[in-house]
């Protein structure tokens, strides 16, 4: 029997010539057959366009999976209001690298994407808001725009079509909070980035309240691979209700981070091996599947199935896709104390149980680390995350309190390790026999 390679799983689509020395030029772009789905776009009704869309089973890529020719359907038409694009590249959940390395490299595929997406639903404008601290980026999103400009893929009357686009590049001001769909829209119109009340939803008053579609960027870029390969080869791929491919992002203690472009369905274990797994000598002690707002899996979900329906059946959401791991030498407490810092400092304030909610969550866990923690402190944790989750203005709550129901849920025996031993059992100044036994089993 023929075993075939690890990486004869992967499938690289969008990153398929990330390492051609110029692929961020529209010559490279065309080179691979860049903006011949556009043409055939062209020639289909933007309805068609809609339904061939939701028909490959394409999911947005921006962490809820929401069915990204379903959310273009819900554009009301013949309405009378101008129609809006806005493609989300606030990428800024810990962990969560994909987006970034994709604009950098290959720019064209989401302007190509755009430009079909705004035929779709009947757009003339369209906005890519970028996250400002990706100086490099921004220039190159800029000058990727211009080739498109000039080429006359971008402006009046495009390839002779009769359709009209615009697009703009805005970067934003750093917050995560923008990365919400509705703070972003607040911020893109000037003013300060927070959530808004739904209804109404972005589809019916968006960005100046007007039909407005919100996308990731890999959902984007994924269509025109789609429109020029055909639905059936991108539902070849993946799982039945989680068809096609997308970016991976493997982070921390691996031997080979970075992006790997697979299938939905993929597992952790087979992305590992093409990784070269856990850096020597070292085994998984923890992960998230989606970034840090995914509840934290362990080494006993390796086989989960990387799509929307295995991970939500294991306990926690695929997210972004960001994969981040960890090793026995990494304190669940301390990861998790920084990771609610994190929450604790970019929340917007707007709404009581998220704006007091990580702040005590924050305090408690910082006793804890230190030492200074009681056993009821745990249950206190527990309850202030219950107060959070489902009941913040937006999602933000429910990832600050996932870190915690999820780490209380395997790794209880930490916490309480740090109280008992006041103090931190892997802290390299401390040598407790419960870290020494943790860690031996570990290497077991």
């Amino acid at each position: 029997m023929t075993v075939e390679p690890a990486e004869k799983l992967l499938a690289p689509v969008l990153s398929a010539f990330w390492d051609d020395p110029r692929s961020w030029t529209l010559e490279t772009y065309c080179r691979h057959d860049g903006y011949q789905a556009l043409t055939k776009a062209f020639a289909m009704a933007p309805d068609d366009v809609i339904a061939y869309v939701k028909d490959s089973g394409l999911r947005g890529r921006g962490g809820a999976g929401f069915p990204t020719g379903m959310k273009w359907q819900f554009i009301p038409q013949g309405d009378g209001k101008p129609h809006y694009l806005v493609v989300n590249a606030d990428e800024s959940e810990p962990g969560t690298c994909k987006d970034i390395p994709l604009l950098f490299a290959n720019p064209h595929s989401l302007i190509e994407g755009m430009i079909i997406a705004c035929y779709a639903i009947r757009s003339h404008h369209a906005f890519i808001y970028l996250r400002g601290e990706t100086v490099p980026v921004l220039r190159r999103l800029h000058e990727a725009v211009r080739e498109a400009y000039a080429a006359g893929y971008l402006g009046t009357d495009i390839q002779g079509s009769g359709f009209d686009l615009e697009l703009t590049v805005h970067a934003g001001a750093g917050a995560y909070i923008c990365g919400e769909e509705t703070a972003l829209l607040d911020s893109l119109e000037g003013r300060r980035g927070q959530p808004r009340l739904r209804p109404p939803f972005p589809a019916v008053e968006g960005l100046y309240a007007c039909p407005t579609v919100v996308n990731n960027v890999e959902s984007i870029a994924s269509v025109p691979a789609i429109i020029q390969r055909g639905k059936d080869w991108f539902k070849s791929m993946g799982s039945e209700k989680s068809p096609g491919f997308t970016l991976y992002s493997l982070s921390g203690h691996v031997a080979r981070p970075g992006q790997y472009e697979g299938p939905l369905g993929i597992t952790l274990r087979q992305l590992l091996d093409m990784g070269g797994g856990m850096r020597p000598g070292h085994r998984l002690k923890f992960w998230t599947p989606g970034g840090s707002s995914t509840p934290m899996f362990t080494d006993e979900h390796l086989d989960v199935p990387l799509d929307y329906e295995g991970v939500g059946a294991a306990g926690s959401m695929l997210g972004t896709k960001a994969l981040q791991c960890f090793d026995e030498t990494t304190c669940v407490v301390r990861a998790v104390t920084r990771w609610t810092e994190f929450y604790a400092h970019e929340s917007c304030g707007k709404c009581t149980p998220c704006r007091e909610g990580t702040y005590w969550l924050v305090q408690l866990l910082r006793d804890i680390e230190a030492g200074k923690g009681r056993i009821e402190d745990l249950d206190k944790l527990n309850d202030i995350a219950d107060n959070i989750n489902g009941k913040s203005f937006c999602a933000l709550g429910d990832g600050a309190a996932a870190p915690i129901f999820s780490s209380l849920k395997y790794f209880r025996e930490e916490y309480e390790e740090h109280i008992e031993r006041k103090g931190c059992p892997f802290d390299p100044a401390r040598s407790t026999a419960w870290a020494d036994k943790y860690r031996t089993e570990a290497h077991a």
